[in-house]
Order: C-alpha cells, then structure tokens, then sequence
C-alpha cells in the first residue's frame, strides 16, 4: 500500500510557512488527488495498481554519494511528485525544500544479485542514482511502485490534437485534419506478484519514525545544497518556537490523542472491513492534531485496499481450466475438419453419378440413330482423354514414388545417424552418472578422499545446497522483475514513438500553413501593386519597400528548422529549378508565390497521400496490365520506381520493332556520314531544358547523350528526320531512364507509337488536327471559357500548339508535367487532351475575369506556370472531364483531317494558279523590251 507524501513542492517553488502541529509541507494537501479526479481515471498497468490511484509514494532510502572523505551512503527522505513524474529527497521529513529530485519519467530501474542487500539503481539519461533500502521486501515494494508510477505517468499524457488547417489547404476534398493519439491503455502483465507493504519503513508512518541515525553527523549533510539545508534548519527551528508557543495543555492533549490513534490503527489493521465505517468519524477527531497525527491519519484511508492483494491466488486453477477446454476445442476442430472431408468426397461422388444419369437419360431419349451414334463418338473422346489424363496422373504417381523412395532412404539415414547420437548421449550420461557417485562418496566419507584433500577441502552438502537455492531464489527475483522493466519500457517507448510521429505530421500541417499565409500575403501585394495608381508616390514606395522585403525572404526558411520535414530545395531530384528564374519583377513576385503553394502542397500530401501511395508501389511486383495498375499510375509513379515502370511501358510498345544492337548500327552510321539535320539539331541542343542544370552547360555529358540520341533518331525515322521538339522529348527520356538506348527507344515510342503519322512531318496535318480537335472539346467542356474567347477572338492554337507537340515541356512544373508523362506513357495521347481541358477548367474563373485581348494573351503565355496542385489538377483530368471516349476522338479526327485536306488542296489550287497568272504576265510584259544590243543593232 502506497502512502501519502508529505508535499508536493519541487525544488523552484518558495515553501509556506507551516503552522505548529501541522504537516510541514502544506503542499502535499493540493497535490493529493481525489479517486473521482483525472489521475483517478488513468490506466492502470495491473490489477493491483487499481487500488493504488489515489496514493502517494515515501520513505527513508540510504542514497550513496558525496566526493573525497564524505563520500558514503547518506539518509534521506524521498517522496513522489505525480504530476512531474519525479521523486524529490530531503534530509527528513519536515524539511520543507528538497534537496534534489530524479525524473523517472525517461528512467530505467535496476537490481543486481552481486550487490548489497536491498541495493538498487535509477538510471537516468544523466546520471545513475544508486539506493539501498533497509530490507530485499522493502526495495522490491520501492521498484514495483516506481514502474507503477512511471507507467501511469506515460500513459497519463493527453492525445494530440492537430487542427486550424483550412479545407481549402488539404489535398482533394479531405475534411479538416484532427489527428488524436491513443495511447495503449491495456494492462501490463504482472511479471510478478504485488509486494506487501512494508510495515513502518514506507509511507505516511515512516514520516513518524525516527531519522536513522548514521555513524557521524556530518557525513548525512549535503554540502553540495548548503543553502537548502540551512533554510530548511531555520524553517525547522521556527516551526518548534511556534509550537511551543501554543501552549503545553495542546501537547498532552496531542500526545493522548495520539495513543488512541495507535490504538485504532491497530484496531483497523485487524479489521480492514470497519475502516470505512469509521473514516469520517476518525478524520472528525484528529483534524487538529500535529504532524505525526495528519500523517496517520491519511495513511488510515488506504487501509482498505489491502484486499486486494488476494485476487490473483485463484488464477492458477483458471488457467489449468482454460487449458482442458482449449485442448478440446483443438480436438473438436480436427474432427471436424475429417468429417468435412468426408462430405466432400461424397460429394463429387454423387456429382459424378448425377452426371452419368444424365447422359443416359440423353442417349435414351435421343430419336434418330445420328443424335444416338454422335453421343457415343463423344462418350468415346471423353474416355480418350480420361485415358490420357489417367497416364499422366500414373506418370506423376510414379515419379513421386521414386521421390518418396528417396526420402526414405534419406530418412534411414538420418535416423541411424539419430541413433548413434543417442548411443554417444547414453555413454556420456553413464560417465557422468559414475562420475557423480565418486563425488558423492567423497562429500559423504572425506577421509576417503585422494591424497592432498583434507575434510576442510569441501563444504557441507547440505549448506552447499541452501546456498545454492538462496542464490536461485535470487536470480529468479531479479529475472521477474527485470522482465517487468523491460515489457514496460518496451510500452512506453513505442508511446513515444506514436507521439513523436503525431507531432511530426502537426509540424508539418503547421508549415504548410504557414506558407499558405505567407502565398495570400504574396498575392494580395501582387493585386495591389497592379491597382495602386502610378500617381500616388507615398503608397507606391510603401508597397515597393514591402515586395522589395518579401523577395528577400529565405524560400528555404522553413528547411532551417531543426524538424527538417519536406524543405524545398533549388533542384529537384531530377535537376529542374524549384522556383523559376523569372527577370521582371512582377514575375519574380509570381515564382515567389509559386514556391510557397508548392511548398504548401508537398507538406499537405507528404502523410495523407504520398506515403500511402509509396506503400502500394512497394507492395507491386511484376507489373502486368491492370485497371489498378492504370489508377496508380495515373496519381503519380514516386520517383525510386518511374525508371523502372518507364522501361516496362515502353518495351510493350516497341517490341515489335526493336532489335538487338539497332542503336549501336545507327551510331556507327552517324560516325561515317553527316545527316542534313546536323546543324539545325547543334542549334537546338544549347536550347533543351535551359531551367534544367544537366543541360546548362555545353560540356554537360547530358548534352553528348542527347546529340548522339538526336541523330540515331534521323536515321531511325528518314521521313521526319528531325523536327524541333523532338530534342526536349529526348530529353526528358534521358532524365528519367538515364541510359542513351533506353531514351533512344524512349524516343521512337513516343513518335513512332503513340502519336499519329504525319504527327512531326513538314506539314505537321495531325498536329493541326488536334487544334481543331481539342477546340471541339474545349466547347463542349466548357462552353463559357470558349465564349468569351470567341468573344475577344482568341486563337488558342497559338498557345496549344507546343503543348501537344512536346507533350507539356517548359509548361508545366516538373512534378506535374513527370505525372502527365506517366500516364501518358501507359494510355496514350488522349491523356494530353485530357490535361489540356483540365489546365483550362483550372484557370476557367481567372480567364474569364480578364476582359482585355493583350491581356488575355499574357495571361495565357504563362498562366500553366501557376499550377502548383498537381492533385487537383489530376482529379480535373480523370473524373470531372468524363466521359472521354477513344471512339469520338478517332471520328473528329477524321472528319477534321478531310477538311483539313480538302482546305490544303484548294490552297494548293489558288497557289498553282497564281504562279501560272504571274508567269503569263512576265511574258507579256517582256515581249515590248529591247536590249542595249538590239537597239544598237
């Protein structure tokens, strides 16, 4: 039973000053809890600590410390603090500041069998507190309630809320974050049982015994807190001046109060059932008393909890219980799965009979002797290919005969191997049986024992014997308590570890936060630096000085915190600028916003969607065509796996085409003759990917790998050649794949594949095609958007155009623009026409709030650019744009190319005939011209 301590002070708070007879720390009466208050409710790591949630820990401990010549055990009074977790010491009890404290809260206990009796250790991160109580029952009962205390302390922490991030700032349609920890609130197993309380050594009585003495005086004070000790002897004095001063008639009573309250302390000892009857009355009657009289009296309202330790006597013969029945539940389970067994086989037996019924009945009721004869020829092959199945199963029957025929002479062999084993086994243990004997008859006749022995030599065996189960006693004790430290540090560190990663995700929510406050910010300066008049000079340096002041700001601010979450960097992983390198300053302020929604977006999505998603891509093995497959890798492939499922996808289109060693034949032609697209691909390649840094430098090797990967292809496909946009496709394969070949055949599958013929020809009809196309949807889709185009005569071909061609290069940031290329590589061009209405219906709301033409135009240049949600974005693409059948692209395509071609044809007409109107016109105006020679002539 625990005890209640004396106070609850820690070593910063200022003592009251105590009254005389009163407890000598009043602390303690505010920290003491109530069943009915929150430390009440806590779990409770065994049946026993049930009991115990209201009670206070202390008592006198001898503590080893000191340095030189005073260095030695020293008495002191500990007590513990629930509420920090930590168990505080004085000199005595009636000290009203503390000496020091340990925090047990991160602290491991520990007791070895090699030290001194009733010796234990706390260990801290800092330092190791060794103890020694009086007695092994006395510290047993100390360490068990320790763990108790430290358990409830961890478990006691309340779960983490993480809120205040608005729905506009999680991914999708995700409702408001609130994350809460629950914590493991089942019991911890009693390694061992509950140890008795300790009569008169532990708890509110120890507070009454005397301080135990010590061999001198001075060794038991602390010179290292002097200060505290000296307060704490001037507080003790004035406390017995005040005392005195109350008179002698309080003491007698005191004193005669105080005998009857032994008196019925023993009397509830005897009873514990009465002692809840005669609480009130009790505490009535020694409200006025001293010290010593408070003490006993808050130790009386544990006494009934002493019950308790016989619950677990009974657990034994339920547990043999519980084991008969398991072990026929085990019994039953196997019988029936013999009789369901059973029931199967009856079962096909009774299907085959039916079987065989029915064709009987077919060949009865068969009326022409055709239906009758072509039902035999079947029964015929039937049993032709029982026949055969029969043979392959006799095959199989034989081979495994042979296998079993092995395994058994592998099983002889290994049990003959057994058994001269077991004869080396019985041999050593006939040795050892004599040899035991012989040692036997020496301890019991020493005069018989060999020459140099004399009877001191060996010890009684009966005493070898006891000493030998004191020291078993003591091993088991330490193992079963050393189990119970370990199972329950286990727990809490695993608490920890739950917390630590709540806490991260709140961080993380509380960043992206942050920089969406910071985006707004950004964005309401933009708005105003675009409405304040040129007029107003003061507003107009004001707001220069602010946007001037917000450039400045560190991007990567958030990434200097000791957290480090998902900091934005200024590459990404594939070497593209994070944050565009905008000239104008406006724009600057624009790339500045971007990279804080970026920022926003990646913390947001890290824990709700991307670890999910990394966690199935993890779990994929051989990747075969899927609908799931599809799903996947439309939300986006993580980087560690794009190599690999680029290689998967492109193999399944070009295999048809590829052949060994092609790449390495085109090279070898590109040494030996100079391909009429060589320099204009020289021109281009300074021109790849410039926001790129393994394509800003000419001496990049990049740059060599895409030069070599620029000409195979112009020998690979003679009809196109080269066409400029091919350089950045290439590009981008190179990036991802790494290999030349790789984004050689990256190449062809793109151009060769995917998209349609005549997609890269000098013409370019398929490409313009899709204009016309995409404009169809686009009216569907949006009809609004394409109305006020129509309206300021927007020609979106002139924005649109590139998109299709390079497959969104240098429109998109690379985490969305690698996520089109994804499922672009899987499903084909109509991904590209599906994020092409998407980026529309993204900006529709800002496109149509423009009603100037220019300024429509210069939104369009790079209105992409300020797409930072690729979620959103995709869920655009994929759900609100169906349906988006393959079937209705196929036919506008086709209608549109015969326009397309009929438009061409008569453009070729008017030109043929111009040329030949001119040509008839030069003649005629060159018939009236004489020459300097005719007319000298």
């Amino acid at each position: 039973m625990e005890e209640e301590t004396p106070r609850e002070e820690t070593p910063g708070d200022t003592p009251s000053e105590p009254a005389s007879g009163d407890d000598p720390s009043p602390a303690a009466e505010k920290g003491a809890a109530s069943p009915e208050g929150s430390e009440a409710e806590l779990p409770k790591p065994g049946k026993e600590a049930r009991g115990r949630a209201a009670e206070k820990l202390c008592g006198y401990l001898l503590k080893f410390g000191g340095k030189g010549p005073i260095k030695g055990w020293k008495s002191r009074w500990f007590f513990y603090d629930e509420k920090k977790c930590h168990l505080y010491y004085s000199r005595t009890a009636q000290d009203a500041n503390p000496l020091g404290s340990i925090d047990l809260s991160t602290a491991t206990l520990d007791c070895r069998v090699e030290a001194e009796e009733g010796t234990f250790e706390i260990k801290t991160p800092s330092r190791v507190f060794t103890l020694k109580a009086v007695n092994k029952q006395t510290m047993m009962y100390w360490l068990q309630q320790l763990q108790w205390k430290r358990w409830e302390y961890n478990n006691s922490q309340p779960g983490i809320l993480v809120s205040g991030v608005t729905d506009e700032a999680l991914p999708g349609n995700a409702s408001p974050l609130h994350i809460t920890l629950e914590l493991d609130n089942a019991e911890t197993d009693e390694f061992f049982c509950p140890v008795k309380t300790p009569t008169g050594l532990v708890g509110i009585a120890a507070a009454s015994q005397p301080v135990p003495e010590m061999p001198t005086t001075l060794p038991n004070i602390s010179l290292k807190h002097l200060g505290t000790e000296i307060q704490n002897t001037m507080h003790n004095i004035c406390s017995n001046k005040q005392s005195r001063g109350n008179g002698h008639v309080s003491q007698g009573t005191e004193s005669q109060k105080f005998g009857e309250n032994q008196n019925e302390e023993q009397h509830l000892q005897a009873d514990p059932g009465l002692a809840g009857k005669e609480i009130e009355e009790y505490s009535r009657s020694t409200q006025k008393l001293g010290l010593t009289a408070n003490f006993i009296q808050k130790a009386r309202k544990q006494n009934s909890n002493f019950h308790i330790f016989t619950e677990g006597l009974c657990e034994k013969h339920v547990q043999e219980k519980v084991g008969a029945l398991q072990q026929q539940v085990l019994t039953l389970t196997e019988d029936l799965k013999s009789q369901k067994e059973l029931v199967k086989i009856l079962h096909k037996a009774l299907e085959a009979a039916q079987q065989e019924k029915r064709a009987c009945s077919t060949y009865l009721t068969a009326t022409e002797d055709r239906d009758r004869l072509e039902l035999v020829r079947h029964k015929v092959r039937q049993i032709a290919e029982l026949r055969k199945h029969v043979e392959s199963l006799q095959q199989d029957k034989k081979a495994l005969e042979d296998t079993l025929g092995l395994r058994e002479e592998h099983i002889k062999e290994l049990q003959q191997h057994v058994q001269l084993l077991m004869d080396k086994n019985h041999a050593k243990q006939q040795v050892i049986f004599k040899l035991m004997e012989k040692v036997t008859k020496n301890f019991m006749d020493p005069s018989k024992a060999a020459d140099g022995l004399d009877s001191g030599t060996f010890l009684n065996p009966h005493e070898k014997v006891e000493h030998l189960k004191d020291d078993i006693e003591a091993y088991r004790t330490q193992n079963q308590f050393l189990n119970s430290e370990i199972h329950q540090v286990t727990k809490i560190w695993r608490n920890a570890a739950e917390k630590e990663k709540v806490l991260l995700m709140k961080c993380a929510y509380l960043q992206a936060k942050n920089c969406q406050i910071e985006s707004k910010y950004l964005t309401v300066l933009r708005k105003l630096q675009d409405t304040l008049p040129s007029e107003d000079s003061e507003y107009g340096e004001m707001l220069k000085k602010l946007v001037h002041e917000a450039l400045q700001w560190d991007v990567k601010e958030g990434a200097a915190d000791s957290m480090k979450l998902n900091p934005i960097s200024e590459y990404d992983d594939y070497g593209f600028m994070t944050v565009p390198d905008y000239e104008v300053e406006d724009l600057k302020l624009l790339a500045k916003i971007q990279a804080l929604e970026i920022r926003s977006n990646n913390l947001l999505n890290h824990e709700a969607v991307e670890k999910p998603l990394r966690e199935k891509w993890n779990s994929i093995g051989e990747l075969m065509p899927s609908a799931d497959l599809k799903h996947l890798i439309r939300s986006g492939i993580p980087p560690e796996h794009r190599q690999r499922v680029w290689k998967w996808m492109i193999s399944l289109r070009v295999r048809p085409i590829q052949a060994p060693n092609h790449y390495d034949l085109l090279l070898k032609k590109c040494e030996t003759m100079e391909h009429p697209a060589f320099r204009q691909i020289e021109l281009d390649l300074n021109r790849t990917l410039i926001n790129n840094k393994h394509f800003t430098s000419p001496s990049s090797k990049f740059i060599s790998k895409l030069r070599r990967i620029l000409l195979a292809f112009s020998w690979q496909n003679p009809t196109i050649g080269y066409c400029q946009g091919l350089n950045r496709l290439a590009a981008i394969a190179l990036l991802i794949l790494e290999e030349e070949e790789s984004a050689f055949w990256c190449l062809v599958c793109i151009v060769e594949t995917i998209m349609p013929a005549e997609y890269y020809s000098k013409t370019l009809i398929a490409s313009q095609v899709d204009q016309r196309v995409l404009q169809d949807f686009l009216s569907e889709k949006l009809p609004r958007l394409m109305a006020h185009l129509e309206q300021h005569k927007i020609d979106l071909s002139l924005i649109t155009f590139n998109w299709f061609l390079v497959i969104f290069v240098d429109s998109l940031i690379s985490d969305i623009l690698l996520r089109v290329w994804d499922a672009f590589l899987y499903e084909g061009i109509k991904v590209i026409f599906r994020y092409a209405l998407a980026i529309f219906k993204y900006n529709e709301e800002a496109i149509l709030r423009i009603h100037d033409t220019l300024e429509i135009y210069q939104y369009l240049r790079f209105f992409t650019k300020t797409i930072c949600n690729g979620r959103k974005l995709m869920n655009i693409a994929f759900n609100d744009m169906n349906p988006f059948p393959m079937k209705q692209l196929r036919n506008r395509r086709a209608m549109h190319r015969e326009k397309l071609e009929t438009e061409m044809q008569e453009l070729e007409h008017i030109k043929a005939e111009f040329l030949k109107e001119r040509s008839l016109q030069g003649s005629k105006s060159l018939e009236g011209c004489v020459s300097e020679d005719e007319e000298e002539a």
